[in-house]
């Protein structure tokens, strides 16, 4: 079974013209034709910058797939709903569990931040599909990086780990995770991989790791349209056994 899978960090809508277009990241995963996307920097009635949408429902209902989403920030608000900002899923599949690992090492000094794990249910196969995004505390970021990979040792099925890591290829949080999980750009990339800034990408934050299980037959950065975000998403095309 040949699936593709993508990571975007959305920065809640906004493209490099200031504007909020969630249509512009929607054509862009639409034309990625991506079976599986994690979705970084996702408001859900979070504010007026993002017009107090849902962002992962609208999404999801602008391309007809399923959708999970995991708040990493929570502020009371005025109505009944909370205020939220954080990881999202969309997926072709049915997404049959989803659950919350929030990193709580260190509270109100610094901006939340959580890891979404779902399990999706292909035609053949479950697959736990893991979204976060890491701090750029280097402290932090090693917390968060060995309660990740705590977390995965438990995974009953076929794992996929994406997200904006806010890391280089090769530092001490790159190597912790590839003990274990395959890097994609790494096996299958061509050139630098780099995301950020979308308008002149110059580092590599964004991943796509998979467990031994599937083979990564292309991975590449999507730079159809930079003007959509700040991060340019990557795709990568797996086959599982």
């Amino acid at each position: 079974m040949q699936i593709k899978v993508m990571t975007f960090n959305i920065h809640h809508g906004k493209g490099n013209d200031k504007q909020i277009n969630l249509d512009r990241i929607a054509n862009v995963i639409k034309n990625g034709r991506a079976d599986i996307v994690a979705l970084n920097e996702v408001d859900k009635r979070y504010g007026k910058r993002s017009h107090f949408e849902d962002q992962a429902g609208m999404l999801a209902e602008k391309l007809n797939m399923y959708h999970a989403f995991s708040p990493s920030i929570r502020l009371k608000s005025a109505n009944a709903e909370e205020r939220q900002y954080g990881n999202g899923l969309l997926s072709r599949f049915p997404i049959v569990n989803k659950k919350l690992h929030a990193f709580d090492f260190v509270r109100g000094l610094v901006e939340g931040r959580s890891m979404l794990e779902t399990t999706i249910k292909t035609n053949e196969k479950h697959i736990q599909v893991f979204v976060t995004h890491l701090s750029l505390n280097p402290f932090l970021h090693r917390k968060q990086t060995e309660s990740i990979m705590k977390t995965l040792s438990n995974s009953e099925h076929s794992s996929l780990l994406m997200g904006d890591w806010n890391m280089r290829p090769g530092s001490r949080g790159w190597r912790r995770v590839t003990e274990e999980l395959q890097d994609t750009w790494y096996v299958a990339g061509k050139g630098s991989g780099h995301t950020y800034s979308a308008n002149r990408p110059r580092m590599r934050l964004d991943y796509i790791f998979a467990s031994s299980a599937f083979r990564v037959l292309e991975t590449k950065v999507v730079s159809t349209d930079p003007s959509a975000s700040d991060h340019l998403p990557v795709i990568a095309t797996l086959e599982l056994d």
